[in-house]
Formats: C-alpha cells, structure tokens, sequence
C-alpha cells in the first residue's frame, strides 16, 4: 500500500515526501487545538458563510441568483433534473456545445468535488474531468483512497463548454446554478471541494481569492467546503502541487471527523 501510495504521489509531482509527512503532526495538532473549540464538533466551522467569507474577499457577489431561479428545479429529481440540463437554453453556451456535461459519480456521495466547466474532451465525452486535468484528479482521488464514482461525485459550476476554454461569465455561472444547487440538494454531500477560484466563488457567493482561502473551512448552509487549486491550474503551475496536496491531506483529516459525527448531528 505505501509503495501504490508512493507512486501515486509521484505521479501527482509531490516530492520529496517526507518534507509532507513532517509537517503533518504540526497540521494535526492546529487542527486538534481548533477543534477543541467547537464542544459538539460538529464542522469545525462556527460562523456563518457570509462571515467567513468577507474574511476571505471582503466583496459578495452580486449576481449569483437564489437557488431555484429555474423555476421548478429545486423540485426535480435526478432523470429529470439530467432531461433539464440537456434541454437548457438559459444562456449563450448552449449555441456553442457538442453535448451538456451533467457530472457524474455516486448520488449519495460523501465528497463532491465542483470545478469550474467542462473543456473540450468533456464536450466530446459528456462527462466532467476526463482530459489530462482528469487524470491528474484521478491521481489526486487515489493519493487519498478515493476513486471516480466511488463515494465520490463531480460537477461543474457550468454544464456547457465555454468557447476556447475561458472562464465562464458570471451571467453564465448564475444561469447554471440552480442546477448545481439541486445536484447538492440531492446528494447531501458530507463535504464539498471547490477546484479553482471559479467554483469557489459559485458555491460560496463571494470573491475568493485561493491562496488566503487554502486551510479553511468554509460553511455553505450546513455543508462544509474545501477551497484547492484547479487540476488544470496545477498542470501549469507544477510548483503549487505540494500545495494542493496539503489541502487534499487537510480534506481527508476533516472527513474522518465528519464520519464520527452522525449526519443528524450538524455532519
């Protein structure tokens, strides 16, 4: 097990490994400390989001519609909400797609992993991270004993690809989010991942910026989110790999917390 973790570790460009595993007693202890805090242990998270987020940014965004602007999404279940995805023409992505990019993954999963919007594999494929992004998240699931479809889920902030690749507009993020709403809603993930700025921004509704958001625990009603770099950011930008690492290393730590709290219990 320790030489496939070793190798998949490798593989994700997180060397050398004993620098990681040194500053793990260090992480544990904060978060220990932290924790403490918090009598019930119920998220580590005490605060509001819209606290927590001003801390973060300072700015709420403007533009991010109330979840259901869809009208009757938020009561739809997974076939239809899937019919609805496929059929929308809420916004001007829509004239441009091969296919919508729903998500996929396990509907009672424990981790949701958001990123920001399908490319051009995913239009090809009609499924979310499945070019060299992908495998690199592939990568990232399996150096903490996860995998694909595996108590694992996996949206995007849009379900159609942006021209190009870009960014998507805020318009068009606000035009796709009732139905990463409803996903949520359905799912009930323990935890959520925000990869990139992007969908950092969606699911919490606030300007973020990664570097002072990495470490933290953010609280979107009920559910804790994770802000990590975007799989596509780190195949630019091999240096903060270590970084996404750590934050992969602080997600697993807050999931095993999770687990020993029941749901019902604020988990």
């Amino acid at each position: 097990m320790t030489d496939r973790r070793d190798a998949l570790l490798a593989e994700i460009g997180i060397q050398p490994i004993w620098r990681l595993r040194e500053q793990a007693p260090a992480r544990e202890a904060a978060s220990d400390k932290a924790l403490q805090a918090d009598a019930v242990e119920k998220l580590a998270v005490t605060r509001s989001a819209g606290t927590m987020v001003e801390e973060a940014s300072g700015e709420p965004l403007s533009t991010m519609p109330p979840a259901g602007s869809l009208s009757g999404v938020e009561t739809l279940g997974w076939e239809a909400l899937g019919e609805a995805v496929q059929g929308c023409s809420a916004c001007g992505l829509c004239a441009g797609r091969k296919q919508t990019v729903f998500g996929v993954g396990d509907r009672q999963a424990d981790w949701l992993f958001v990123g920001e919007g399908p490319g051009a594999e995913e239009d090809e494929r009609g499924e979310p991270f499945v070019g060299q992004a992908g495998k690199l998240l592939d990568a990232m699931l399996a150096s903490i004993g996860l995998a694909r479809g595996e108590d694992v889920y996996i949206a995007n902030a849009v379900k159609c690809r942006p021209p190009g690749n870009r960014t998507p507009e805020a318009s068009e993020i606000a035009a796709c989010h009732p139905f990463l709403e409803r996903q949520i809603a359905l799912i009930q993930p323990r935890l959520i991942i925000a990869l990139g700025r992007p969908a950092a921004q969606t699911l919490l509704n606030a300007e973020i910026k990664i570097g002072t958001a990495r470490g933290r625990l953010f609280d979107r009603q009920g559910i804790p989110v994770i802000v990590t770099y975007h799989p596509a950011y780190l195949l630019r930008n091999l240096e903060d790999k270590a970084k996404s690492w750590e934050d992969l290393c602080f997600a697993q730590d807050q999931m095993r917390r999770l687990k020993a709290s029941p749901r019902g219990d604020g988990a």
